[in-house]
């Protein structure tokens, strides 16, 4: 487990605010983190990749069938389909090795949750995200947020559902060693138009 202080706060390409909390990027401690998300939470997330002008919000159709971890490649599957990201040391065969180029372009060089910022500084959106050598983003899972229902259809809360937040709260107590911070619901009810 990593233990922080306090969160890094940026600003990124379109202006806005976000505090990230850093995760170590060892194959073990990511498949870890990730297992338990995919394992515990499909039903609550949305994930894809987040890029500028592009971004894949992906429901599970299911629980995974299996979540595995192969020459540094996590893959989780759901049956119909699968995704696999590099979270570790990608070697390839004996007959076709990796390039040291390759595995560091590869593999994550960036992990976070993540906590988007609105206007005046409270929270309105929470997730977790990876990025390979490149830093490109590899995956971003969309939490559970107290603002919106995504799903089954999107729809705005009247007011916002605090519970909301348990899956980013229980998350980054077991993987960063973080208690739950009260900034997280001091938004008010505009933070969902931001």
């Amino acid at each position: 487990m990593n233990t922080i202080e306090k969160p890094q706060t940026i600003t990124t390409l379109d202006g806005a605010q976000e505090e990230i909390f850093p995760v170590a990027c060892e194959e073990e401690i990511l498949f870890d983190l990730l297992e338990d998300i995919f394992s515990n939470y499909w039903q609550q997330i949305r994930f894809g990749t987040l890029t500028q002008g592009a971004a894949w919000e992906v429901g599970a159709p299911n629980a995974p069938t299996k979540i595995s971890l192969l020459d540094g490649y996590l893959t989780v599957d759901f049956g119909p389909w699968h995704f696999h990201v590099c979270i570790g040391e990608n070697n390839g065969t004996r007959q076709a090795p990796t390039s040291e180029e390759l595995k560091k372009l590869r593999k994550c060089s960036r992990a976070e949750f993540y906590r988007r910022l609105n206007q005046d500084g409270n929270p309105s959106s929470w997730g977790f995200r990876s990025f390979n050598g490149a830093g490109e983003n590899q995956i971003t899972v969309f939490f559970p947020n107290p603002y919106y229902d995504l799903f089954p259809k999107f729809k705005r809360h009247k007011n916002p559902k605090w519970e909301k937040l348990d899956m980013w709260n229980t998350l980054r107590n077991k993987h960063l060693g973080l208690e739950e911070d009260p900034k997280d619901t001091q938004g008010a009810f505009k933070a969902c138009t931001s």
